[in-house]
């Protein structure tokens, strides 16, 4: 029998949540197997909780290649295991994809496209299930968007982006129907530096959270390559994007932007609510409680009271130091709790 999924709490009215990854435990890198893996799942879910996040995710762990550290599996992990890739890249291959100028920060496609698209060995409903056995409560499960995996991709049968964007939309689209999970996220960190091609992504995007019967997330970025940005932009260009985007809330990248990025925000349309990001995941220094309070309180006085849902991290922990990672998912917590005077 699944396991009944947990309903998002309703209270307080600002929630913690985290993105999607969190740093390997070293003892499951050293000693790999399926009974560690379920292990270490548990860890991370725990030591969220007992932070005070109200909405963790399971770290991600499971997607973790040693041979692919960059991006901590968001791109591998899925195209590796499409039906219709190869991994087998060859030297030519190589040759073309290193032309596309756009995708410089890559020195080869995470794989080739040489044939229609299919799941493959692909199985996300596993994926959630396991982690859903060991969540302990509400827990957010995370999936990375159709446009940013097809940029990554030497397509050799589509010919053409928006094809294969959308083949690989309808593959996700069959994958989180009925996912056993509070919330499902979807991850893209490539459309803020690609702002034309945000009609595209949308569409994309919009399959896939039509396809999951709850409550839903859209993250951006900036580019977490390595824990560097890569991407240049503003949120103010993506404005027409987001609000086109048929999602409960945005998870946004704002612990080091602009102020400017603040006030764009005030033209999202009422009815999809903020994520807010108040800590900031390229540097080791750990926020205090005080400088993340702070962090809620200009957001809220330039958007109003009813628009943060949620504060988290800018993305993920993947790169960090696990002492690193935990302070500051703690201070998170402190930080909103001191906020709403209620630590």
């Amino acid at each position: 029998m699944p396991h009944p999924v947990p309903p998002i709490a309703t209270a307080p009215k600002i929630l913690t949540t985290t993105i999607g990854s969190y740093p390997v435990p070293e003892w499951l890198t050293a000693l790999p197997s399926e009974q560690a893996l379920v292990d270490a799942t548990r860890v991370i879910f725990d030591t969220q909780r007992q932070s005070g996040i109200d909405l963790p995710t399971d770290g991600e762990l499971y997607r973790f290649n040693i041979n692919h550290p960059d991006t901590n599996g968001m791109i591998d992990y899925f195209v590796s295991r499409f039906g219709g890739c190869s991994t087998a890249i060859n030297r030519s291959q190589t040759k073309t994809y290193a032309a596309k100028q756009e995708m410089r920060f890559r020195l080869k496609p995470a794989a080739v496209v040489v044939e229609a698209l299919s799941e493959g060995s692909l199985n996300l409903l596993e994926d959630c299930r396991r982690a859903g056995e060991v969540a302990g409560g509400p827990f957010k499960f995370t999936v990375t968007s159709p446009y940013m995996l097809a940029r990554t991709l030497l397509d050799e049968y589509y010919n053409s982006l928006d094809s294969l964007t959308l083949a690989i939309a309808d593959l996700l689209s069959e994958q989180v129907k009925q996912l056993p999970t509070s919330c499902l996220q979807v991850d893209e960190a490539n459309i803020p530096g690609n702002p034309e091609q945000a009609p595209l992504a949308a569409e994309a995007i919009n399959r896939v959270l039509d396809s999951f019967d709850g409550p839903t997330g859209v993250h951006f970025c900036f580019g977490n390559y390595g824990g560097q940005t890569i991407q240049s932009g503003s949120w103010k260009a993506l404005i027409d994007f987001l609000n086109s985007l048929r999602t409960d809330h945005l998870v946004l990248e704002l612990a080091h932007r602009p102020e400017s990025d603040l006030d764009a925000l005030k033209e999202i349309r009422p009815q999809i609510s903020l994520g807010l990001g108040v800590v900031d995941i390229k540097v080791n220094h750990i926020e205090t409680a005080d400088e993340i309070a702070r962090a809620i309180e200009q957001a809220t006085a330039k958007l109003g009271d009813d628009r943060i849902r949620y504060v988290h991290p800018d993305c993920g922990f993947w790169m960090l130091k696990r002492s690193v990672a935990d302070r500051k998912t703690a201070a998170l917590a402190k930080g909103r709790d001191q906020f709403l005077g209620t630590e």
